[in-house]
């Protein structure tokens, strides 16, 4: 609905149930599946490592290339996809043990709001999507998922 994006992210060992599972998904709940990767372009793939701490600078430091965002006690570092297994080893060799997250995730470039119908819609969708035992992970462009 109203600029919405998904991506599902399957595992399955039938693709054809899965495949019609989440084109059924979509098309009984108001939304409309594109082609593989059509929207993938407006997402960002990036590594995503969260943990306990409030020194982001030495972080920084040892994690050289990286962009860190500091939130409530929490260190965020993007990476890139491929840098994500080598940042992690930088971190565990300076004693940095126990990680919230780490990850890939898909970033959406911009975010859009839902209100609403609109929002009632997506909830639904992404609801039946979510309970899909072949659905591993749903990536969105909505604020607040």
């Amino acid at each position: 609905p109203n600029g919405s994006m998904l991506i599902v992210d399957t595992l399955t060992s039938n693709v054809n149930r899965t495949a019609a599972n989440v084109r059924a998904a979509f098309g009984k709940n108001g939304g409309n599946m594109g082609a593989s990767g059509s929207v993938s372009y407006l997402f960002d793939n990036k590594g995503v490592i969260v943990f306990a701490g409030d020194d982001a600078d030495a972080v920084f430091e040892q994690l050289l290339e990286a962009d860190v965002d500091v939130d409530d006690g929490t260190i965020t570092v993007y990476t890139a996809p491929t840098d994500l297994h080598k940042a992690l080893r930088v971190l565990r060799d300076s004693d940095i043990s126990e990680f919230q997250v780490t990850e890939l995730e898909m970033i959406p470039q911009s975010e859009v709001e839902l209100t609403g119908e609109d929002l009632e819609t997506f909830e639904k969708l992404y609801s039946v999507l979510e309970d899909d035992e072949d659905v591993q992970k749903i990536y969105t462009n909505v604020d607040g998922f």
